[in-house]
């Protein structure tokens, strides 16, 4: 009983020095970790930035498009309404030819 009593000492200053290793080793891994955890989310932050980048990037190209598409759009009614006129006009000359041609023919 008297060896244990000795030895009591010697194995709580082992165990001590143990337990704070491992609490210094878990502090190490901990500070890893948190810088890890930070620049994954600087990663995060940058990729996100990118991403909000190439949007307005693609938005500003489909309200380009879409001024085009307008602007398209704008001159094929024009462009419909000049064939639209044109074809009135060669249906007036082709009723006016067809009476110019019945007046001729009864002379």
């Amino acid at each position: 009983m008297k060896k244990i009593a000795r030895q009591v000492p010697a194995i709580a200053t082992v165990s001590f020095a143990a337990i704070f290793a491992i609490g210094c080793a878990s502090t190490a891994n901990l500070e890893k970790m948190v810088k890890d955890a930070q620049k994954t989310a600087t990663e995060a932050l940058d990729t996100a930035k990118q991403a909000q980048s190439t949007a307005n990037s693609a938005s500003s190209k489909a309200d380009q498009a879409m001024s085009a598409a307008n602007s398209a759009s704008t001159a094929a009614n024009g462009a419909k309404s000049a064939a639209s006129d044109a074809q009135a006009c060669c249906t007036a000359n082709t009723e006016r030819l067809n009476r110019m041609f019945e007046k001729s023919m009864r002379k």
